[in-house]
Order: C-alpha cells, then structure tokens, then sequence
C-alpha cells in the first residue's frame, strides 16, 4: 500500500467539524479580491483533538486545506474518571476559557466553539464558560492551549499492595 493511501485511510477515522466559515477580501490593485477562511476541528471521539485554519479562493478548497492543517497539530487529551484531570484557565489574545472538571453524567456544559473542540476530543463531562473575546478561532485556540497544558493524574491504586 502507498502512503497516500495510509493517509486517506487515516484522514476517515477522524471526525471532523468546520467551526467557522467567513468570506475574507482584500485590497489589491484591481478591486477587492474575495477568498474563503475556514476553521475546521478535527478529532477521533478518543482523546485526540486539532485544528486547522486556511484560506482559499473557494469553499471547498479551503476546508480541505484546513483539514490538512489540522491533522499535522493533533493533540492528545488528558483523562482522569471521565472528566479532566483538573482546572486549566487559559488566555489566547482577549478570549480566555475555563475549563473545570465535572463528574460522571454531567455531559459537556460548554457554549458554540469550545463544545465543538471538547466533543471532537472525546471528553464526556466537563464545565467550560468563555470569558472574554467571542471571536471563535481565539476561542477555539485558548481551548486547544488548555487541553495541551492539562497534566494527567495517575489513579489511585487499592491499598491492598502497601508495606507494613
């Protein structure tokens, strides 16, 4: 098998999400020239969450782009008894998330873009609220910076196997 065919394979077993799509132009010489952005999240339900942003001259192009983008910055998601290890406040630019812990059959409370971003990672209960900025990619990117920074807890062992 050829790796372009290991990468197609690879690219179907991640979900992905377009979190925002804006039309974006520019001035040149001759008129404004219009182009496509597109912010798009990428994970496998399992611990595994990236993003991607890019333009393109259309839609179609740009989401491809941006899935590409994302799947080179894939980072891996801390868990600890189906919530996160702990509190994370994260700043990106002027958007700031706090994500804190949750315990089991909470779900994710999470508002728009952070909720894409913690479902596409496969973190089933955790409290967020979004202060600061409601720009989606600073969002989205002060998500990503807190799910990095989160350290894992090892879990507590029976007492059983401790010396006297």
């Amino acid at each position: 098998m050829t790796s372009r065919g290991g990468a197609e394979r690879e690219e179907r077993e991640f979900d992905q999400k377009t979190v925002e799509l804006s039309r974006v132009s520019r001035v040149m010489a001759g008129g404004k020239r219009m182009r496509f952005r597109a912010v798009v999240a990428i994970g496998d339900h399992k611990g595994q969450v990236g993003i991607g942003v890019a333009k393109a001259a259309d839609v179609p192009l740009a989401i491809s782009k941006a899935v590409t983008i994302a799947s080179k910055h894939l980072i891996r998601v801390p868990l600890y008894e189906d919530t996160i290890p702990h509190a994370m406040r994260t700043k990106f630019g002027a958007a700031e998330v706090l994500l804190k812990p949750a315990s089991r059959g909470t779900g994710i409370i999470a508002g728009g873009a952070v909720r894409i971003i913690l479902e596409l990672g496969g973190v089933p209960n955790v409290v967020s609220k979004m202060l600061g900025s409601k720009n989606k990619i600073n969002n989205v990117k002060a998500t990503i910076l807190a799910l990095s920074r989160l350290r894992s807890r090892v879990p507590k062992q029976p007492d059983g196997n401790k010396e006297k």
